[in-house]
């Protein structure tokens, strides 16, 4: 989303502010996990033991020097992700697993995230949400704050009281199968009433597990869905989010 949101940045810079994209020159860890904090601070002088989510530092990481921590994991189980200039990229890695081997830290992809982020009902962006949804679709009103006009708050003011046709509700299948990115939702006539949006077997309660925006009148808990699945309707029914309950 670089691109889109440079744009659309620039599109609203109505005051004139100066701006650089340095995206290019940007690399990106995440150090996510219970152990997060007890495998990173002794890199750094700056306590992010006290930090609260969505909250950011900068600073010296590692012996270098303009390091940006934020607590924005998207795993559901608290974290860092830690930003920092290209040419710092492997001695920083190199660091971080140095002091976090004592701890069991190891290296995963993007793969393994995406389906933590799944357990716990958190949305993907261009899956999930895209610039066609809206946060109350999404059931995500609680990010939404009407006390300041904003760019279609009206819009979504309206949504909010009225109601919205659609909605984002999470399902686990009944029938074996894994539900995946666009695949269709039916009601028990065959009818199609939605569309799933993300899904996986997930690794922590071993079943299969997605997210799917359906007809208003389906989004109900413990509500009987069907996904197609290579041409066969599965069995699911919607459960409350998240999947793995702490």
């Amino acid at each position: 989303n670089i691109k889109k949101d440079w744009d659309w940045i620039s599109m609203h810079n109505t005051k004139g502010v100066e701006m650089e994209n340095i995206s290019d020159r940007t690399s990106l860890l995440a150090v996510q996990g219970p152990k997060s904090v007890d495998s990173i601070q002794a890199l750094t002088d700056m306590n992010i033991s006290d930090m609260h989510y969505y909250t950011f530092q900068k600073g010296t990481f590692a012996g270098k020097e303009n390091v940006l921590i934020s607590t924005t994991g998207y795993t559901g189980s608290g974290g860092f992700e830690i930003y920092f200039q290209n040419s710092d990229a492997e001695d920083i890695w190199k660091a971080i697993f140095e002091s976090g081997k004592s701890h069991g830290i190891t290296p995963v992809g993007l793969a393994a995230r995406d389906t933590l982020r799944l357990e716990m009902g958190f949305c993907l962006y261009g899956n999930d949400i895209d610039e066609n949804t809206s946060p109350i679709e999404a059931r995500l009103s609680w990010i939404v704050k009407f006390t300041n006009e904003f760019i279609d708050s009206n819009f979504l003011l309206e949504q909010k009281k009225v109601g919205v046709s659609r909605s984002l509700v999470g399902f686990e299948l009944i029938d074996r199968g894994i539900p995946r990115n666009g695949y269709k939702v039916m009601n028990e006539q065959g009818k199609e009433i939605g569309v799933v949006t993300s899904g996986t077997m997930s690794p922590s309660l071993k079943k299969a597990i997605g997210l799917a925006y359906v007809s208003i009148e389906y989004s109900s808990v413990d509500t009987l869905i069907y996904v197609e699945v290579r041409n066969k309707q599965l069995q699911g029914k919607v459960v409350s989010l998240p999947f793995y309950k702490v």
